[in-house]
């Protein structure tokens, strides 16, 4: 059987290639996530749905298959079983969920957006006169960092040893497993300091809930929230960056357009989501679906770039993209991702504000010749190089 690498630089170089290819295989495509790790990978958009909503037949445990994983596997920071909603199912998933919906919703969206618009200030003050920047590097990877260490209440000492290990452990390449134990010993110490002596932050929220979670739940879920709220967020607002930049549609839109910034993220989220191939799902026991025999050894992703490619668009795209909101780019089911009003308000509210502030924003390079980022499940820039008149 020939297995399609969801790794390496062509398949990170045109993935859509690679997905029309293995929809034209069926529903159900053999992957690989990495060198020996073996997968199947659900291309379209009916099946997606059917998987992500059935509870009965699928589990998001992932404890059969890690045992088949060595320790140091570049796939166990974001596949491996921990206790978090993510891994879990039924009552237990329902208890985690609510501690994150209830602690994220602190995050209320006149604060978020106040808090975005400081910081995007702030980063675009450092480079303005330059007229040159990585809008990847100094403001769409920053941008949402800065945000969520602030809320979380993360020193600035440690805001770097953060970034740096989520950016690594998303690779799924070596030294992801080292980056990712990184990345819980410095949250280990914040939430030890913090059950000593509570302030008014989300590690403290996630600590006081009357779900009284342990404190490695507590470790586990933030680590959790942050790397997911943090790289996708990332991500979304540069592709989004990219799409105003490159397209043509939107060339207008520097200055009065019609195609707007939420325009452009929901393309994103419907063409090129930030979280390409994600949700492993396990079978609770050997079945057939849809032709193809699986057992609960090996883990069954959701493409979420593929299944939206292969669904149609809904007609009101030709008029506005903005309220079109049938894309899996956020899941679907029970595990639908509780933090995508403020990803899409802090995305939106970046793009729009970098847009207002350097108005004759171009690519530094051609179109072509930006890069992508290698690895299976995400969707990313090496670096968004532009030119502008300095302020």
């Amino acid at each position: 059987m020939t297995r399609t690498a969801l790794f390496g630089p062509q398949f990170a170089a045109d993935p859509h290639t690679h997905y029309a290819r293995l929809r034209d295989r069926g529903p159900l495509a053999p992957v690989q996530l990495a060198p020996g790790v073996d997968a199947w990978l659900v291309t379209d958009y009916h099946v997606a749905l059917e998987i992500l909503r059935d509870t009965e037949t699928w589990t998001r445990d992932a404890r059969r298959w890690q045992a088949t994983q060595p320790a140091d596997s570049p796939l166990l920071p974001l596949f491996g079983w921990r206790p978090t909603a993510l891994f879990s199912d039924g009552e237990t998933h329902a208890r985690y969920r609510q501690v994150i919906t209830d602690s994220v919703g602190i995050l209320e969206p006149h604060l978020l957006q106040r808090d975005t618009t400081a910081v995007a200030e702030q980063l675009i003050a450092e480079f303005a006169g330059t007229g040159r920047a990585d809008l990847l590097a100094q403001y769409a990877y920053r941008l949402p960092l800065l945000i969520l260490t602030s809320w979380y209440g993360i020193p600035d000492p440690d805001i770097d040893r953060i970034s740096a290990a989520m950016n690594r452990a998303f690779e799924s390449s070596t030294g992801a497993a080292a980056a990712y134990a990184d990345l819980v010993a410095v949250i280990t110490g914040l939430v030890a300091e913090r059950r000593e002596a509570p302030r008014h932050d989300l590690i403290s929220a996630f600590l006081n809930h009357p779900a009284k979670l342990a404190d490695e739940e507590v470790v586990r879920h933030i680590t959790l929230t942050l790397m997911a709220g943090h790289e996708p967020t990332a991500n979304l607002t540069a592709n989004a960056l990219l799409r105003m930049l490159s397209d043509d549609r939107y060339a207008g839109s520097l200055h009065s357009g019609a195609m707007t910034a939420h325009d452009a993220v929901n393309e994103v989220l419907w063409q090129d989501p930030p979280l390409s191939n994600f949700s492993p799902h396990y079978p609770r026991r050997e079945i057939v679906f849809h032709g193809t025999v699986l057992t609960p050894e090996q883990p069954v992703l959701v493409s979420y770039a593929s299944a939206n490619a292969q669904a149609a668009l809904p007609a009101a795209e030709a008029e506005s993209l903005g309220g079109s909101y049938a894309h899996l780019a956020w899941g679907a089911g029970p595990h639908r991702c509780p933090a995508r009003q403020p990803a899409v308000l802090m995305a939106v509210t970046a793009v729009e504000y970098l847009i207002s502030r350097l108005t004759d924003l171009r690519l530094a390079v051609p179109a072509e010749g930006i890069a992508w980022r290698q690895g299976p499940i995400h969707r990313a820039l090496v670096s968004l190089p532009v030119e502008f008149t300095p302020l």
